[in-house]
């Protein structure tokens, strides 16, 4: 088993956040690692020194980030010379790697840059190729502690080409297949509730785990056995047992983001999209966009914040506006069709609601929200009550639903 230990105030008092262990944890869990505990320690020895031991007391591997730096508070490589009983000495291959980065940057090195060739005596020195920092393998009892920097960048490119493999080869490690499928219209228990005989029955090799999150739940099977390819078979029965469960409850087959996904769904189906968004204030837009080639689908985008702009750049009638209200199923319908015409896009999709915290009344209030999708032969909107929950979480859920009402339509 494995504990991985980051290093940094800055993560303690909630500066940054510590994407490098769920990165890693998905990574070793892919190379048949299991991820026993993560722990977050400050810049101080004692505490690293403590994290250690704890570590090492009930796992083999411990994978470290942080602390590595050339300044007075990265003091990670000091303290884990105190710990494995050994020395700082200087490291002529980690000077040449240092100096052949800073030169392809044009940048002179200094001191305090020279002193990251300062490496513990009793370790495996692995070249840091896209960073200053060197990784640091030591061994102890067959246990195997590595410290690497904290740099996203610099440790994921250490972990894919490095340390993965060598605990590969050191530890033998099982292959692991993961397999998910992504749920629409269920809350957490109740989807528990109806899939509970299905899981009950699981062999004991698999393990089911509930992932939710705004409106989508995601079921992740995963299992360890020698035999990969009976693994694999028993995995395609269990989803098949559970696709005549939940039937099109199920609405994607990977872990990919919504958002992804339905650009490739847009991809296939040969169809452009546009947003006139209010409540959702360019939300939607943003999660399209945050995927790599969405140009291919994505033409662009209103935010019609003011009933004024409704007016002007989507055509909705100031009459409607005056009669029922921005937010109504007259005006939602009136701004997908607006924007898809203004756009020319195959599909577009369109909001309007109270994400609060002000502006409710008894009969509109915070949390109710409009969404229309328009396509040249098809109009669907509905309208939703998210309840009133914080002004984020209502944005996020109404982003979900409109995109789970685009899908309808492709």
């Amino acid at each position: 088993m494995i504990e991985i230990i980051t290093i940094g105030d800055e993560i303690l008092i909630g500066q940054i956040v510590d994407t490098n262990s769920a990165w890693m944890a998905v990574e070793l869990n892919k190379a048949g690692f299991q991820v026993f505990q993560i722990t977050s320690v400050h810049d101080d020895a004692q505490h690293i020194t403590s994290a250690i031991a704890s570590a090492l007391a009930v796992n083999d591997i411990v994978l470290i980030t942080g602390g590595l730096g050339p300044t007075k508070d990265d003091i990670t490589k000091q303290t884990l010379c105190d710990f494995f009983d050994t020395k700082l000495i200087f490291d002529n291959s980690v000077l040449e790697n240092v100096e052949r980065i800073f030169r392809n940057r044009n940048i002179t090195i200094n001191e305090l840059t020279r002193n990251q060739a300062y490496v513990p005596e009793k370790c495996t020195i692995i070249q840091n190729l896209v960073g200053t920092a060197p990784v640091m393998w030591f061994e102890r009892e067959g246990k195997v502690v590595v410290s690497m920097p904290g740099v996203p960048f610099e440790m994921k490119t250490t972990m894919n080409d490095e340390i993965i493999p060598r605990l590969q080869r050191k530890f033998q490690s099982k292959p692991v297949l993961n397999q998910t499928f992504q749920v629409y219209g269920y809350g957490e228990s109740a989807l528990a509730i109806k899939i509970a005989d299905w899981e009950n029955a699981l062999p004991d090799f698999l393990k089911l785990a509930y992932l939710p999150n705004f409106g989508i739940v995601k079921l992740r099977l995963s299992g360890t056995l020698d035999d990969g390819e009976k693994m694999r078979k028993e995995m395609e029965r269990q989803f098949s047992l559970l696709d005549e469960i939940l039937g099109d409850a199920i609405i994607y087959r990977n872990d990919f983001p919504i958002e992804k996904n339905l650009g490739e769904d847009l991809r296939q189906a040969k169809m452009t999209i546009s947003t006139a968004e209010s409540c959702t204030g360019g939300n939607i837009a943003r999660k399209l966009t945050s995927v790599a080639g969405s140009s291919d689908y994505f033409v662009g985008s209103v935010t019609a914040y003011q009933n004024e702009m409704k007016e002007k750049l989507l055509h909705v009638s100031a009459g409607d506006l005056r009669d029922y209200g921005a937010v109504s199923q007259q005006v939602v319908e009136q701004m997908a069709k607006g924007v898809r015409m203004l756009m020319s896009t195959d599909i577009a999709v369109a909001t309007s609601g109270i994400a609060g915290p002000a502006g409710g009344t008894e009969e509109k209030p915070v949390g109710t929200v409009w969404i229309a999708v328009s396509t040249q032969n098809q109009m669907i909107s509905r309208k939703f009550q998210f309840g009133k929950y914080a002004r984020e979480n209502i944005i996020e859920r109404s982003t979900l639903a409109a995109l789970m009402m685009v899908k309808e339509l492709l």
